[in-house]
């Protein structure tokens, strides 16, 4: 992509009008690839160059769509299901953009799911390289004891080999079940399950509440919403960072 005018970039970005953006820039709150820009008529390559404002990376207008749903339990993550179970399909019926997943929550799974039609970014979300956590909040058999959460962050073997969480907390504990939540940043196949199931704690009910940056709070299940801008550039970093 051909440089073009900074003050250019961050209009179409949406931050206010040129004259508002040649204020940004005036008052030293602008940076590009981490040096701060304060003088007008500077050039960027919004393809390449990372642009902050207030510390808050702004990403580049595109043409992609980038929607958060909150997927309901009982709902098979893909577009069009062999079986006719319901599906994703029934979300984004009528849209003239065409979305996929970023990677999958089970069947019985609900929670924070992320849908796009930019293939780059999708790959790096679901790549194992990039490491993104994701949270989860799970409702299991038993009473949890306390070191539970040493044993899973120190890895438990699995079929597949050996599998271990970066965060755990017990919530709450009532009528022999626990309520817990987790951060794992691996993505292998139902891996929070045979992990809990692995370590004596059967997964009776299990959300994603989290992936990266985002956070489904406030989102009511089986709603769905674009990315706010701060959230696609938090986005961005998350992968670029790992």
């Amino acid at each position: 992509m051909a440089e073009i005018r900074l003050q250019k970039v961050l209009a179409q970005a949406g931050l206010g009008s040129r004259r508002r953006c040649d204020d940004m820039i005036a008052h030293g709150r602008v940076e590009v690839n981490g040096e701060v820009i304060d003088v007008m008529g500077a050039r960027v390559d919004p393809a390449t160059d990372v642009i902050r404002v207030d510390g808050k990376r702004i990403p580049v207008a595109s043409d992609h769509a980038y929607v958060m749903l909150n997927k309901p339990r009982g709902i098979v993550t893909s577009m069009a299901d062999e079986q006719g179970r319901p599906d994703l399909s029934t979300f984004v019926a009528g849209r003239s953009d065409r979305l996929f997943h970023v990677g999958r929550l089970d069947t019985d799974t609900s929670g924070l799911l992320l849908l796009t039609n930019d293939g780059d970014l999708a790959h790096k979300l679901a790549h194992p390289s990039f490491e993104i956590v994701k949270t989860y909040i799970a409702l299991v058999d038993g009473d949890v004891p306390e070191t539970l959460g040493a044993r899973l962050k120190a890895g438990i073997e699995l079929d597949d080999g050996p599998a271990n969480v970066d965060r755990f907390q017990v919530k709450d504990r009532s009528r022999g079940r626990s309520l817990v939540e987790l951060d794992i940043h691996m993505g292998k196949n139902r891996i929070v399950r045979r992990l809990l199931d692995a370590a004596g704690h059967p997964v009776r009910e299990l959300t994603r509440t989290a992936l990266g940056p985002l956070h489904v709070k406030g989102l009511a299940s089986g709603a769905m919403r674009d990315l706010t801008r701060d959230e696609l550039g938090a986005l961005y970093d998350s992968v670029d960072d790992a």
